[in-house]
């Protein structure tokens, strides 16, 4: 498979470059792509650098990279459009025309994306994640209430880094809870969430990609074996038809779109914007 190198440059932390660049590249399958990322380019020392970076992939690799750029300062993409490479700019791409439609200038600040201007948003943002953490796995449960969505399902389902994703992005506050044996011997959910229901949403997984995952924390065990992942999926779907509590499917769903699924079907309050 042929690949092509592509850099992410930008005067903050790079992560809006990333997003919007790494959306654009997944309609590309056929190649893979060598990912480099220049935060922090906020002066001329520094857009040179850049320069000199792409100039000698573009030498060694036979072929100019493509380059994602979300600089703000004029000067410093003026620098960077030098470069042997595809020079693609969101801000110039996206900015001119709002400029244009809206008939007044923008303020062409550095950081605004990525700021602690509003300090309330970043407050929310840090309680969420902190309850997040707080009430992971089940480790506590007496603060259910406060919980906008509980995810249930089986060990290594996804539902971790789902309540991660969307305490940090959204100020949503999720807790999660797992599935174990003693549930499905019984067959109903634990009865500390019992009063909960209506804040249940389920995860699970495809067994042979549950097998995989749990086979990398824990090789040729009970826990990883194929025949102890079909026994708990099968047991825990049962589980969210007989108490009506949606589900989705996480084997190839990425975070990103597991909780705007979630968010969507629960219509949750998106408290944050990314």
């Amino acid at each position: 498979m042929s690949h092509r190198t592509v850099f992410f440059v930008s005067d903050q932390t790079g992560v809006t470059a990333e997003t919007m660049g790494h959306s654009l590249l997944t309609q590309f399958g056929g190649l893979a792509f060598r990912q480099v990322t220049l935060p922090f380019i906020s002066t001329t020392e520094k857009a040179e650098e850049a320069v000199r970076r792409i100039n000698a992939t573009a030498v060694s690799e036979g072929v100019r990279p493509v380059v994602f750029s979300t600089l703000v300062q004029e000067p410093l993409r003026e620098v960077v459009r030098r470069a042997n490479g595809l020079f693609l700019d969101f801000f110039d791409a996206f900015l001119t025309p709002l400029e244009a439609e809206l008939q007044m200038r923008s303020s062409r600040t550095e950081g605004r994306a990525h700021g602690i201007a509003d300090i309330g948003a970043y407050t929310m943002r840090i309680n969420a994640t902190n309850f997040a953490l707080a009430n992971d796995d089940g480790g506590a449960t007496q603060d259910y209430e406060r919980a906008d969505v509980i995810l249930v399902g089986v060990s290594r389902s996804g539902k971790t880094p789902t309540c991660l994703y969307m305490a940090l992005q959204y100020g949503i506050f999720a807790a999660n809870y797992p599935l174990n044996d003693d549930d499905f011997e019984q067959n109903r959910m634990p009865s500390r969430l019992s009063k909960y229901q209506s804040k249940l949403y389920g995860l699970t997984i495809a067994p042979e990609r549950l097998q995989q995952i749990r086979n990398e924390r824990r090789p040729d065990s009970k826990y990883s074996s194929a025949a102890q992942v079909a026994y708990e999926l099968r047991c825990a779907e049962a589980l969210f038809r007989q108490y009506g509590i949606p589900f989705i499917d996480t084997t190839e769903t990425s975070i990103e779109e597991i909780a705007s699924r979630i968010i969507e079907r629960t219509q949750l309050e998106r408290r944050l914007r990314p």
